[in-house]
């Protein structure tokens, strides 16, 4: 049986109005340390989140996800975080916040290929 790498994963949440404290689940980021992989994927319905709130401004929700894609790819296009060692850049991407886009609190699993488990979770906490 091959080897099993521990990952870390948080869903990537959508929170129009963040006094009201209610959410969608719109992405999953996964961490492999062991695997050196850092993660995101992530889906946009918009029909959904203006059903879910008129006043959200998917332009803006994009532009946070692509900062957010490019803090996982690392190098100089993710800006200062984007320079940190990969777990550092996790621990930024779902440290708690009070913006729009927050993370779940971080849980933990066992993969052999941490791409697919990035789609699997995916397709469990957002699909």
């Amino acid at each position: 049986m091959p080897d099993k790498y521990l990952y870390e994963y948080a869903i990537i949440r959508l929170v129009p109005k963040v006094e009201r404290g209610e959410f969608l689940n719109i992405g999953v980021i996964l961490l492999s340390k062991g695997k050196d992989y850092l993660g995101m994927k992530y889906t946009i319905d918009e029909k959904r989140l203006k059903a879910f709130s008129e006043d959200i401004d998917v332009d803006l929700v994009q532009d946070y996800l692509h900062a957010w894609e490019k803090v996982c790819a690392g190098g100089s296009d993710g800006g200062r975080i984007g320079a940190l060692e990969i777990r550092v850049r996790f621990r930024w991407l779902t440290a708690n916040r009070s913006t729009i886009i927050q993370s779940s609190p971080v849980h933990p699993g066992f993969c052999t290929d941490p791409e697919s488990a990035l789609q699997k979770l995916f397709i469990k906490f957002v699909l």
